[in-house]
């Protein structure tokens, strides 16, 4: 006999009950489901900032200790700093600069950019008041929390995607739309201090100016005119979501990673560093160090624009580490497609001797699949 069908034989209707063990029943369904979920939110609430400063130099949780295949400490290239390409946006000779950049997209996927015009005291100043956020007490910081169960990345929090193994990242952070205004939920922008707002907005004013010439070269490097890259990925309606990774002391620095190995799902992004080292990439199937550069901006490709590229630039894939004695912050802005639109290879990259290497698809849908390891 099937086992469904003796199940069916042996259970008793609900009106073979009792009303009153039927209502404490269900009073004990209702407390289990109120448990579970009061420990999905302890564990969403728990904070790497919390635990580093209980840690100190006791042991770590083991949910943050990564498998010895993937611990810095075993797979780091000591000793060396790759020297990623630097391209100077202050140099007359805009035909070198275009063909660094081009070059640095193709063969790298990253890059870093001295003298963009950005002043320096701009940077300070978001770095100053992004430090202070982070310097908050708890309660204050968890008014700014990505709601439970929300569909969006925004907000303040610790968990970004499905983790592998269940293993964190030492990291916590803040994710806030600054462009374009009709996606801004200012919910998310910190009130406290109070000059929060203003200094991002006005490094906007200037990453504007980074992010044009970026696009401008790269579609002159694909044989495009130089705007049609960017009216492909979205024009001025282009999403830049800007992130604070926020990553205290660790007592055990060679165990842990802050963000485990990934390339990004934008277009690109634009990263401000501290001078505490951590950002590493894959070269050779090897990890680097970065070379930190004073007052340069990282800038990766990522994803989208490996695909609208149809493989030409490719997207660098890159984690991060931390220091036992230093915080490190970084300011990545991810320059990100409307969530519905279609991102595939440009069409004029497309013909019988190169075709399309890649889906086209909704970007939403590829957020998806990509935060819940799912194959694309």
């Amino acid at each position: 006999m099937h086992a469904f069908t003796i199940l069916q034989v042996v259970t008793p209707t609900l009106h073979d009950f009792p009303f009153p063990v039927l209502m404490a029943v269900l009073a004990t369904v209702v407390q289990i489901l109120k448990n579970t979920e009061a420990l999905a939110k302890k564990m969403e609430l728990l904070r790497v900032q919390t635990v580093a400063s209980n840690s100190k130099d006791a042991a770590i949780p083991a949910m943050f200790v990564r498998p010895e295949t993937e611990q810095p400490g075993n797979t780091t290239v000591h000793g060396v700093k790759l020297e990623v390409p630097i391209i100077d946006f202050s140099n007359p000779n805009e035909e070198k600069v275009l063909h660094e950049i081009i070059e640095a997209s193709s063969k790298w996927g990253m890059f870093q950019i001295v003298n963009h015009e950005i002043p320096s005291n701009v940077i300070s100043k978001l770095q100053s008041v992004g430090k202070e956020f982070f310097e908050l007490p708890q309660e204050e910081k968890e008014l700014y929390a990505k709601p439970i169960g929300s569909q969006s990345v925004e907000g303040y929090g610790t968990k970004l995607q499905k983790e592998v193994n269940g293993k964190k990242g030492w990291v916590d952070h803040l994710f806030h739309i600054i462009w374009p205004p009709s996606n801004i939920n200012y919910q998310f922008w910190p009130q406290n201090p109070p000059s929060y707002r203003e200094a991002n907005e006005e490094y906007l004013k200037y990453l504007h100016g980074v992010v044009d010439k970026l696009f401008k070269s790269m579609s002159i490097g694909l044989g495009l005119e130089e705007h049609e890259l960017k009216e492909a990925a979205g024009g001025d309606d282009l999403i830049h979501l800007l992130k604070i990774n926020y990553y205290p002391p660790c007592p055990f620095p060679d165990l842990v990673l802050g963000v485990p190995p990934h390339t990004d799902m934008s277009y690109m992004t634009i990263l401000v560093p501290n001078e505490v080292q951590g950002l590493q990439a894959s070269r050779d199937g090897r990890w680097y160090d970065v070379k930190y550069v004073p007052n340069a901006l990282v800038i990766h490709i990522g994803d989208q624009l490996e695909i609208l590229s149809n493989g030409k630039y490719k997207a660098v894939f890159h984690r991060t580490t931390v220091s036992k004695d230093e915080t490190r912050i970084s300011w990545p802005v991810f320059i990100e497609p409307q969530p519905e639109c279609e991102v595939g290879p440009h069409p004029k990259l497309i013909n019988e001797d190169n075709p399309s290497k890649y889906k086209t698809k909704k970007y939403k849908d590829y957020a998806y699949c990509k935060l819940n390891k799912i194959p694309q």
